[in-house]
């Protein structure tokens, strides 16, 4: 589990075809290299992913992850090459502060900004969410986005917005998000929850 509060921005490195729509993915961090073992999970832009090794080079700590066919088809891991900029997470830890939301790691698909709006001290995005998706998004609930949790502002059929602060733009790769461009969205557990509860018989 994760909070959707970013810690680190890595740097993929490397990307290598394994065979069987399998990728391993090397990415640059600034984690010790002993506080990250193997079979850690790091939430990487918001995806789950577990390490399968770990080490330094060039004074940096770089571990590996394995993405499987559905997660590259799934969410934007599929698009990363080297130098792709990416939003990390440790697990959480019993006692840690939980900052944001309940957080799986489990990208629910892909939003797509819109528009955004630069204000004084903060942006204004605007995403469109998969249909199916749409109707677990309500104002004042928690998304996710890139691993970034966030507070919904508005929402209009299968688009909404949120408010990101300076500091959240600048320590994420929200700050440089264009247009056009896509983010995985995790919707709220709980929301997926409640709904599921109103559908039983």
């Amino acid at each position: 589990m994760f909070t959707g509060i970013v810690t680190d921005l890595g740097e993929v490195v490397a990307v290598r075809p394994r065979g069987e729509g399998l990728h391993r993915l090397k990415i640059a961090c600034s984690y010790e290299r002993a506080t990250i073992v193997e079979g850690a999970s790091i939430a990487c832009s918001g995806v789950c992913l577990t390490v399968v090794g770990v080490g330094e080079e060039d004074g940096r700590t770089w571990f590996a992850v394995d993405a499987a066919a559905e997660t590259l088809r799934l969410t934007t891991v599929g698009s990363w090459r080297h130098g792709s900029r990416i939003n990390l997470e440790r697990a959480l830890k019993y006692g840690d502060e939980l900052g944001g939301h309940m957080v799986a790691g489990h990208v629910d698909g892909l939003a797509a900004l819109i528009s955004r709006e630069d204000l004084t001290e903060s942006a204004r995005l605007a995403l469109r969410a998969p249909a199916e998706l749409a109707r677990y998004i309500a104002p004042k609930g928690s998304v996710t986005l890139d691993g970034v949790s966030l507070t919904v502002n508005k929402v209009a059929g299968d688009t909404f917005s949120v408010l990101v602060i300076p500091h959240t733009l600048k320590v994420t790769t929200l700050g440089t998000l264009a247009a056009g461009e896509s983010v995985n969205l995790e919707v709220d557990l709980l929301a997926r929850y409640a709904a599921r509860l109103a559908e039983a018989p």
